[in-house]
């Protein structure tokens, strides 16, 4: 399946993906990469209607510094081979907390602690969540969703 058909897909189930089918896609091509890279407890939030800021928030979790980095990296090089600009980009060093801004969609990629500690879904709890097509998902990966 392509991106465009999922994008389809998901946009049905997105209260606002009608609105931003771009940065809808944008969102599910950086899931794909973080999924590629085993990231788990993946999760994809729609602010636009409550944010002003962006559109998207992926929050995902790496098991150490370094696959928090790869993560990163992953999701920040599938980006950009598609023509998306990184607008700034925090914690790729440390690989303790990786924030990425795309503009429309912002990437999150933390240690568990961390996650656990900023509690970010719980502060956004009222942004619905989109629902990952299972078709990034392959045999034997975590599926913590």
């Amino acid at each position: 399946m392509t991106s465009k058909n999922t994008m389809s897909d998901t946009q049905n189930e997105t209260p606002g993906a009608a609105t931003n089918p771009e940065g809808l896609a944008k969102a599910l091509l950086s899931a794909r990469a973080a999924i590629d890279k085993k990231a788990e407890n993946v999760k994809l939030l729609d602010l636009s209607e409550i944010s002003g800021f962006t559109d998207y928030f992926l929050i995902c979790s790496g098991t150490s510094d370094r696959q928090v980095q790869a993560i990163g990296e992953a999701v920040s090089s599938a980006l950009e081979v598609d023509g998306y600009e990184l607008l700034s980009a925090e914690g790729l060093q440390d690989g303790r907390w990786v924030l990425m801004d795309f503009g429309d969609v912002i990437i999150h990629v933390f240690l568990d602690a961390l996650r656990e500690y900023y509690d970010l879904e719980n502060l956004w709890k009222e942004a619905p969540q989109v629902r990952i097509p299972d078709e990034f998902y392959g045999q034997g990966v975590s599926r913590l969703n």
